[in-house]
């Protein structure tokens, strides 16, 4: 990346790397091997988050709920976008759910088939979920059909990451425990990387994203063998 930016502003490669490296002091990008990365954005609260993009999460989810099949046991990692999945489950669903949300598995109290499992350590109170170590060993003990991961970042180089490390460790055993792997991702989240580290691309089997992503930035993924659902036009401005 160095070099291109040399080679397209016609300055030294110890320009780029210099000015890469103020922009990564300033919090403006990741400094990486080779040149920089976007940096995700910072969290914001919970309920802040509901309110963010609710059209694209609503479709999102809409599509990634029909997934699930009778009789299977699924995880569902906590975030704004995953309490939209439990949402839409068919009401008639049968099948067990295994939540660190406590918003998850009231969503999931409309279900009156689908057995919910919720996870127990302590609560962190932005996402509104269980992270710990009790958490981690929960996990462990289940082995999962299919896991609906919450997505802080993904990028093709450094794959799942997140912006909390007790998080990264719940996501991964969530992974580690899943015969298959679903990321909802919003256009935002994609090519961005945070500090903590969930696991490789690879991993996930499925991604949910707009329809308004370019074939282009969505190739590394398909690259990766990853099945990619666009489910909605880009939100009108």
């Amino acid at each position: 990346m160095a070099a291109e930016l040399s080679r397209a502003f016609g300055v030294s490669e110890d320009t780029i790397r210099r000015d890469l490296r103020e922009m990564a002091n300033e919090g403006l990008l990741q400094r990486v091997h080779g040149g920089g990365l976007p940096l995700a954005r910072v969290n914001p609260s919970f309920p802040a988050r509901e309110r963010q993009q609710p059209r694209v999460k609503d479709e999102l989810a809409r599509a990634a709920a029909t997934l699930i099949k009778k009789g299977q046991v699924v995880f569902i990692d906590s975030g704004t976008t995953n309490v939209a999945v439990a949402r839409h489950l068919p009401r008639d669903l049968e099948a067990t759910v295994v939540t660190n949300s406590p918003p998850v598995a009231i969503a999931l109290s409309e279900h009156p088939r689908v057995e919910v499992v919720l996870l127990g350590g302590r609560m962190r109170k932005d996402p509104l979920a269980a992270a710990d170590a009790v958490t981690i060993a929960g996990v462990r003990q289940i082995r999962a059909d299919l896991c609906y991961l919450g997505v802080c970042t993904l990028d093709p180089t450094f794959g799942i990451t997140t912006v909390d490390l007790d998080e990264s460790y719940v996501k991964r055993a969530m992974v580690e425990a899943s015969a298959e792997v679903v990321a909802l991702a919003t256009a935002d989240k994609l090519g961005t990387v945070s500090p903590y580290v969930v696991a490789p691309l690879g991993e996930l089997t499925w991604l949910f994203t707009e329809r308004g992503v370019s074939k282009e930035a969505l190739a590394p993924y398909r690259e990766a063998g990853i099945t990619i659902t666009q489910a909605l036009e880009e939100e009108p401005a």
